[in-house]
Order: C-alpha cells, then sequence, then structure tokens
C-alpha cells in the first residue's frame, strides 16, 4: 500500500508537467494566431490548468503523507497548491472580466495577472503575516524572559522583521515606475524577481508549516518494536530537562497505549552523546529516568555517541540492527513537536524507516524553535531549492517580457 501511495505521489507530478507542456503550447498558438481574438479562451484554459494543479498537488501531498508523512516533497506540494489556488481565483476573475468587459481588457491581464502573481499573493497574505510576526515577537520576547539572551534565541524576532521589514521595502520599490518601455520592463522584472524571493521564503514558511502540523497530529501504529528517544539538554545535576522529560513521556505513554492495546512491549533506544557543557552522556540520563519509570534495563538500548539529530538517527538504526539483524522491526521516534517533521527528513537520509510522535512543548518556546527548524530545513535542501527557485524566476522574466509584446 505505501508504495503505491509513492508512485501516485509521483504519478501526480509528471501530470503537472505534462499538463504544463501542454497548456505552455495550447497558450503559445492562441497568441499565435491572434490573442486578441482568443483571450477569453487563453483566461478559461488558464483557470483550468490552476485548477488542476491545486487538486494534482493536494492528491500528491495525501499519497505523500499516507508513504511518508516527514518527506522533503510534503513542503512543496502544500506550499504550491496553496499557491495555485489563489492563481485559480485570480484567473477566473480576470477571465470574467475578459468576457463580460472585452472593449476594457485585452489579453495581456491574463500574463498580467500571473506575472505579478507573487505581488499579490504577497498582499493577500499581508493579514497572516502581520499576525504570524507579532506572535513571534510575543513568544521570541517571553523566551527570552525565561531561557536567557543568546542569538538562536532572537531567531524568531529576526524573522518577524524580516518578514514585515521586506514588505514595506517591496511596496516601496514598486510604487513607481516611469521611463521608455525597456526601462519600465527592465525595472519591473527586476521588481517581480525581488518579490518571487519574498513570496519562495514564504510559501516554504507555510509549506513546513503545514507539513509540520501534519506530522505532529500523526501518532505511529501500536505495533512498534523500537522507540527511540533523541536526546536533547541535560541539567547540571544530571537529571532530564523539561524538553527532555516531555520527549521520554511521551515515548512512555506510547508504550502504555501500545502495550493495552496489542500486548507488545517495544524496546526503548536512548539516543544522545555527551555535550561539551554536560555531565553525563544524554543517553545515560533517558536511560535512568526510564528505569526510575519501570522499565527494565535489557529493554533499554543505549546510544551515547551521537552529536546531532542526523547522528541519532543513523547511530540509533545501528543498535537496532545489532538487537534486529534481519531488520524486521518496526521503529517511531520521539522528540519535542516542533522538531518532528525535520528529524523524519532525517532518519530517512540516515536509512531508517522511522515514524515520529511529537512531545508537547511550553508555547513560548515552540515558534522560536520552530523558526529554527525551518531554517534547518532550507539550508540542509540548498541544490533542490536552488533548481525550483531558478526555474520559477525564468518563468517569471519569460512573462514580464512576454506581456509586452501580447
Amino acid at each position: 500500500m505505501a508504495e503505491i501511495k509513492k508512485r501516485e505521489a509521483k504519478l501526480n507530478i509528471r501530470g503537472i508537467l505534462f499538463l504544463t507542456l501542454g497548456v505552455m503550447a495550447a497558450q503559445a498558438v492562441l497568441i499565435l494566431t491572434g490573442a486578441e481574438a482568443h483571450k477569453t479562451v487563453m483566461g478559461l484554459l488558464m483557470t483550468l490548468y490552476f485548477a488542476a494543479d491545486a487538486v494534482l498537488l493536494a492528491k500528491a501531498f495525501r499519497n505523500q503523507a499516507g508513504y511518508d508523512p516527514c518527506s522533503y516533497d510534503m513542503i512543496y506540494y502544500a506550499a504550491f497548491s496553496l499557491f495555485s489556488l489563489v492563481l485559480t481565483a485570480l484567473s477566473g476573475w480576470m477571465t470574467w472580466l475578459l468576457y463580460s468587459r472585452p472593449e476594457t481588457y485585452a489579453a495581456a491581464g491574463i500574463l498580467y495577472i500571473i506575472a505579478e502573481s507573487q505581488w499579490t499573493f504577497l498582499f493577500l497574505s499581508f493579514p497572516f503575516l502581520t499576525v504570524f510576526s507579532l506572535g513571534l515577537c510575543v513568544s521570541n520576547t517571553a523566551l527570552l524572559k525565561r531561557e536567557g539572551r543568546s542569538f538562536v534565541n532572537t531567531l524568531g524576532l529576526l524573522l518577524a522583521f524580516c518578514l514585515m521589514g521586506g514588505f514595506f521595502v517591496l511596496y516601496r520599490i514598486n510604487m513607481y515606475m516611469s521611463g521608455s518601455m525597456y526601462e519600465v520592463m527592465a525595472r519591473e522584472a527586476a521588481t517581480n524577481l525581488l518579490a518571487l524571493v519574498y513570496f519562495y521564503v514564504e510559501c516554504m514558511l507555510l509549506g513546513v508549516m503545514a507539513a509540520n502540523i501534519y506530522a505532529v497530529r500523526h501518532e505511529p501504529a501500536p505495533d512498534r518494536d523500537f522507540l527511540i528517544v533523541l536526546g536533547c539538554a541535560v541539567r547540571r545535576d544530571g537529571t532530564p530537562t523539561p524538553l527532555l522529560r516531555a520527549r521520554l513521556d511521551r515515548a512512555l505513554a506510547f508504550r502504555e497505549k501500545q502495550m493495552a492495546l496489542t500486548g507488545k512491549d517495544p524496546v526503548f533506544v536512548a539516543s544522545g552523546g555527551q555535550g561539551a557543557d554536560e555531565v553525563i552522556p544524554e543517553a545515560e540520563c533517558m536511560k535512568r529516568y526510564l528505569l526510575s519509570r519501570g522499565i527494565s534495563e535489557e529493554r533499554i538500548l543505549m546510544e551515547d555517541q551521537s552529536a546531532s539529530t542526523f547522528e541519532n538517527m543513523k547511530f540509533s538504526r545501528e543498535k537496532i540492527l545489532e538487537a534486529d539483524p534481519e531488520g524486521k522491526g518496526k521503529t517511531a521516534f520521539s522528540t519535542n513537536g516542533y522538531h518532528v517533521f525535520r528529524s523524519g527528513i532525517l532518519a530517512g537520509q540516515a536509512g531508517l524507516k522511522a515514524e515520529g510522535m511529537g512531545a508537547g512543548t511550553r508555547w513560548y518556546f515552540w515558534p522560536n524553535a520552530a523558526v529554527r527548524e525551518f531554517i534547518g530545513i532550507l539550508t540542509e535542501h540548498r541544490r533542490q531549492q536552488a533548481v525550483i527557485f531558478i526555474c520559477m524566476a525564468l518563468i517569471s522574466l519569460t512573462l514580464t517580457i512576454l506581456r509586452y509584446y501580447v
């Protein structure tokens, strides 16, 4: 079933590619044969195209979630399905204007809407950006008061400033344009590219939020053989911090539920090395806590060498294979809610098939931590994002130039 869902997700993306090529060819024919005579058809074709894109992307998201809810593709499916819905509405509105008031609106209006779509999306999403930025400021201020000042603890404030400041800078740049057609076209192409950068970051932010929410709400089936608990900071007295205790308690609660439903007792994998400022390895701290909660020592594996989430997954996989050489056991991992999605991606990169579960986090800690995860996801997939952004930039430039000649 999982392989079928994976194949269906790929088929949906291929369908979008073939659909795009077909629509581009049809639009080229309509333009060459006289765009004004076919402008309503052009508008209707684009509206149907964007609606089909939104449906195919939503299906790809659903199918990918059924196969692997912690996949990087989930971000793109969520982000661009929303964008396609916006384009569907804009294109449908323009098509109605072309049909009802043909003497006022020209065929170039369709290309204008698409070429300027990133601006429209930014303006429509401004209320969301405002609320989101204010929320980041409030939570980040509380975090600084309770957890102390550090660069990491200011990431939420920095992102809020960039989101709101960048919006007003873009708005100001785009206000006035004058000169010859070529000068205006060059300035418009440049400002569209700047808006595209901002739009792309916002789309990724929305996509990460949607994918993370889905991943946090996902509950592994109660048939796990191994439960990995990902480590984090240990107190100076060797006891778990609230974040680490929440991860441990989440795994313990899952075990209790699984035992009640199926009677299957999973093996815990305490995963975490010793940081420079930690008195004992995180794995040792977790083992002590699990023993105090009634877990027998033979049901605990210790992985105390990792220094990152990727190493957590890689070294835990090695421990699991030592206990289960045939690799038939099913695995889940426990971490804080904001960390589930990225941890699932890193598990896949480490060759470990594991489903995540999210532990609760204090309200003021969650937004700033989510920003860190967002930045981590962006930086870990630089090449893939560069290719996608360059393609989007080329499309934007082509449409901006083309609309001056239609």
